[in-house]
């Protein structure tokens, strides 16, 4: 084993680990685990440095490792990730923190095929193919399910809540309607 490979391993670790922790995080929604996970990932990666494989983009190999090591953790958990739909009342002016969060509660009420690819792609600042590669899908299908999810999450938000979009496009404001009730999860 060249002491190059494990260097280069450490700096790329190094460089992506935070961004990795919060993918880690997005999934299990909880610190702890997230932190356990994230170590495992570490030692998952030095161990597959003995491998000599060529890495082409690494950073979509460390996110796909973080993918993988999250699915196992619920399959030996025996986890379904249930969907929080305890929305509050929000303020006609909202924060940064509070639209983020308004948005992550919508987006994981999408169906997992839809919110992953999303996910990665608009919030991880993953590129479609490098979403594709990671998914293991063709190119046409991330593509095809990062417009369907854009357009179901766009659907959550209209029939929800009364929505104000500045000049630009942008989310400025939202208040959820009384009595609504989002668009429940489903396997769609």
């Amino acid at each position: 084993m060249e002491l190059n490979r494990y260097k280069d391993i450490s700096e790329h670790w190094l460089k992506y680990q935070d961004a990795l922790r919060n993918y880690i995080f997005r999934f299990v929604k909880n610190a702890d685990t997230a932190n356990h996970l994230s170590h495992e990932v570490l030692m998952k990666v030095y161990a597959s440095c003995c491998s000599g494989r060529d890495i082409k983009n690494i950073r979509s190999w460390l996110f796909q490792i973080c993918y993988t090591t999250c699915m196992d953790h619920f399959k030996q958990e025996n986890k379904t990730t249930e969907i929080k739909s305890d929305f509050k009342a929000i303020e006609e002016d909202l924060t940064y923190e509070e639209t983020a969060e308004l948005m992550s509660s919508l987006i994981n009420l999408l169906p997992l095929k839809y919110s992953k690819p999303l996910e990665l792609s608009d919030i991880q600042g993953l590129k479609q193919e490098e979403v594709a590669n990671l998914l293991g899908l063709s190119l046409t299908a991330t593509k095809t399910r990062i417009q369907r999810a854009r357009q179901k999450l766009k659907e959550q938000i209209l029939e929800c809540g009364n929505v104000e979009i500045n000049d630009k496009g942008n989310l400025t404001g939202f208040q959820l309607k009384s009595g609504c009730k989002p668009l429940q999860k489903s396997g769609k």
